[in-house]
């Protein structure tokens, strides 16, 4: 029994020192020249949807659930809005080469087209994110008369 009360106490300990360890907030909250909205003539409905669905992970204005503030959760936040930002950052789509951004129109098609953005596993905590019919085929149109006009 005192190895049981020995292995919880230790457990406790460790789970609260790792609420020590909080990572880097994303919120830079700023609008730069940078911005996809800058760059290309976005649609108000069309931005909306990247704000609503994609911006936490996909730009430098993540919104942070209560949540992501107990450890690992955080962690795990952390490591999915890092690899979102590597792969599209939306607030960084004037820095790609004219080449990149037409990749990166592209990549969001298919995604879209795939449905494999946003990911299941964000929109079924995120009920509010996932993409309706209509905003599928607005973001659709949107890209494909995008990279005929570039």
């Amino acid at each position: 029994m005192n190895r049981i009360k020995a292995g919880l106490v230790a457990l406790l300990i460790i789970l609260f020192a790792m609420q020590l360890i909080q990572p880097i907030r994303n919120r830079n909250g700023q609008v730069v020249n940078k911005d996809s909205g800058k760059i290309l003539r976005v649609p108000e409905q069309v931005q909306g949807i990247f704000k609503k669905s994609c911006y936490d992970c996909h730009s430098n204005q993540a919104e942070y659930p209560w949540y992501t503030y107990i450890q690992p959760i955080g962690w795990w936040m952390d490591s999915h809005v890092r690899k979102g930002k590597e792969e599209l950052n939306f607030n960084e789509f004037g820095v790609y080469s004219k080449r990149r951004q037409l990749s990166k129109l592209k990549s969001i098609g298919q995604s879209i087209e795939d449905e494999t953005m946003p990911l299941s596993s964000y929109t079924f905590i995120h009920k509010n994110t996932k993409l309706s019919k209509k905003d599928k085929a607005l973001i659709l149109d949107w890209v494909k008369n995008t990279i005929n006009t570039q």
